[in-house]
């Protein structure tokens, strides 16, 4: 399994644990607050809004929470004011990373995404050095156990309009969708019974670099320090580690 997507697994664990600990819910909020405020109010005409949504309601968010979010976004409510902002840059080894942030603080989120990839031994770059090598998908994320045929899940996905199913995770069935058949796969796949973990946008790598040693170690902590930054909303990079290692670290 190529090792962004093995991170994209890794990352949904790591969310279970931070919900728990409502960790989460800052990132989320601020999302559903900017999806609301760029595209309405109304999840059923705007799917990013339907996606964290839908992300609020696997962190078993209070439906409170989402409202009052929504509402922040549309202007019913007072609330800080969040910009969108992506940064691209290099990890290790060249490795091509790609920030969504949302930030109250364009300078001060900057100066802090500067130094983390310092840290670890990367560096902050131009718009646009990246970004080419990335395109964005829909995943559907659904959890392997007794019950999920992987024959009959990729017949489902196939004719709800899923492009592709990705089996090489051992937790995970990854249906893989163009943008705007996200929500319309997952919903098909719901109705014909199968459990859905989640259901999101990924930007999915062109290229892949291959990492070893201290600089797949490296790596791992830098996207360990940017998806653990209460600004950065999704991180995505074309390294390639090996499962074992991933795994070890």
């Amino acid at each position: 399994m190529s090792g962004h997507n093995k991170w994209s697994t890794i990352k949904h664990k790591k969310a279970r644990e931070d919900a728990k600990r409502g960790k989460i819910f800052t990132k989320i909020i601020r999302e559903i607050t900017v999806a609301a405020r760029e595209g309405g109010g109304d999840p059923e005409s705007n799917p990013r809004l339907r996606a964290a949504i839908q992300a609020a309601k696997s962190a078993n968010m209070p439906a409170d929470n989402i409202k009052r979010a929504i509402q922040r976004g549309t202007g019913e409510l007072p609330g800080v004011s969040y910009e969108d902002v992506t940064y691209e840059g290099y990890g290790p080894g060249g490795v091509a990373v790609l920030l969504e942030v949302l930030t109250d603080n364009r300078n001060r989120t900057t100066a802090e995404v500067r130094h983390l990839f310092a840290k670890h031994g990367g560096n902050l770059g131009e718009n646009g050095c990246v970004s080419w090598i990335f395109t964005r998908k829909g995943v559907v994320l659904v959890p392997r156990g007794e019950g999920v045929d992987e024959d009959a899940l990729m017949e489902t996905a196939l004719e709800a309009g899923a492009e592709d199913l990705d089996a090489s995770d051992p937790e995970f069935f990854r249906v893989v969708t163009a943008p705007d058949e996200l929500h319309t796969v997952k919903e098909q796949v719901e109705a014909a019974g199968f459990p859905v973990e989640a259901a999101e946008f990924e930007m999915e790598p062109s290229t892949q670099v291959r990492l070893e040693g201290k600089k797949a170690e490296q790596m791992l902590k830098l996207m360990t320090a940017f998806d653990d930054h209460d600004d950065v909303q999704n991180v995505w990079a074309n390294f390639d580690i090996d499962d074992e290692l991933m795994d070890r670290m």
